[in-house]
């Protein structure tokens, strides 16, 4: 009897780190089955042999450059070519990287492969019309969010909700007395993170905000510290210019230890507020852009929420302050009372703790591996 055969496709380093452990489950029951992929050091530890590794195909490189263009479609014919004449899987697993992967999926389909999709695109967020490739073009898809399961399976396609990933990577929650005492916070005071998000244009239009929301704040309030957390993605020199006239400490490197052990956060909109969520710690989430953009993106979310806990209770669990909201009265006051209103602050923990609940009901790369080893068995 013949091997069977699993290609993955990934695209950058989380979506190597996310396959790499679906890997180890899949091996420890299922052997026999030959894995190639499309992935990064992760992969190759494991000793999975890589038609391209992508931190040298320059995969998660930003934008849309015509030399990043036509890598990319010559990679995906290169990659079509050998699946469909030489490696022959029985199966391909897709992980996230929604531009590449899902463009990939018409020409596997044509191909007359079959194709599971694990961490699909968040359509939910926005272009919700790419729901019609998934249905043309995937067999199965794996959401690590309940609420996207209901939206594919409206529309007819095969989907399970797996868990999320993070809940097994994140580390524990920090102790709040050695982060104070490792970067000289006063045990006494009550500590407010500021995370104003991991992109230049997050700072552009949010850096100011917060920094000056947390000036309302030390007006009123002498029993609050603030630190930031600066993203690993963005320069010192970029950061530090928001910084003339703010004596803020600024930490690196330890986002969850902050997330973990603030009293309260400043959050821009991202994973982090989920982040956020399992670590139950109260926050208050704000975006602002161009107006045109924001139009634009109210005309194609589906979905009225902005923040992952909200969204995933389907309820107004954290403020999210967007736009005109984004300002520094609206957010000092908020955070305010999530530091003296006990009930809610309380009732804020308990609604957290709910997202928790249902995101840690799974583990995400188990039960991929297993769902993978079934499908295989059938093919």
């Amino acid at each position: 009897m013949n091997n069977k055969k699993l290609f993955i496709i990934t695209g950058e380093l989380s979506g190597d780190k996310h396959a790499s452990l679906v890997v180890q489950h899949l091996r420890n029951t299922r052997p026999d089955i030959e894995i190639e992929a499309i992935g990064g050091e992760n992969l190759k530890k494991l000793g999975v042999k890589l038609f391209v590794d992508h931190s040298h195909a320059h995969m998660s490189a930003m934008g849309l450059t015509p030399k990043i263009l036509f890598d990319h479609i010559t990679l995906g014919k290169r990659v079509v070519d050998y699946l469909k004449n030489e490696f022959k899987p029985d199966l391909v697993l897709l992980i996230d990287y929604g531009g590449f992967n899902l463009n990939i999926s018409k020409f596997l389909k044509k191909a007359g492969i079959k194709v599971f999709y694990y961490i699909p695109p968040q359509i939910w967020a926005s272009r919700k019309w790419r729901i019609k490739t998934v249905k043309k073009n995937i067999s199965k898809v794996m959401t690590i969010f309940p609420f996207e399961k209901e939206m594919y399976e409206k529309e007819g396609i095969d989907a399970q909700f797996v868990g999320h990933p993070l809940i097994t990577q994140m580390p524990p929650k920090a102790n709040r007395d050695e982060v104070f005492e490792k970067y000289g916070l006063d045990k006494n005071k009550k500590l407010i993170s500021i995370f104003p998000g991991s992109r230049e244009f997050e700072l552009y239009y949010l850096m100011k905000t917060f920094l000056d929301a947390a000036k309302l704040i030390q007006q009123k309030r002498n029993d609050v510290q603030f630190v930031v957390a600066q993203a690993d993605s963005l320069d010192d020199k970029l950061f530090k210019k928001y910084f003339k006239d703010s004596d803020l400490k600024v930490i690196k490197h330890d986002n969850y230890s902050l997330l973990s052990a603030s009293d309260a956060l400043m959050l821009a909109s991202g994973t982090v507020a989920l982040e956020a969520a399992l670590y139950t710690t109260p926050m208050i989430i704000s975006y602002k852009g161009p107006w045109f953009a924001y139009l634009v993106y109210r005309l194609v979310r589906c979905i009225n929420r902005v923040c992952l806990p909200n969204i995933i209770m389907d309820k107004d669990i954290v403020p999210e302050l967007l736009m005109s909201d984004s300002n520094p009265k609206v957010i000092s006051q908020h955070l305010i009372k999530i530091l003296d209103d006990e009930q809610y602050r309380n009732n804020m923990i308990e609604d957290l703790s709910k997202v928790k609940a249902i995101l840690s009901r799974h583990e995400a790369a188990n039960e991929v591996a297993q769902i993978l080893s079934e499908a295989l068995q059938q093919a």
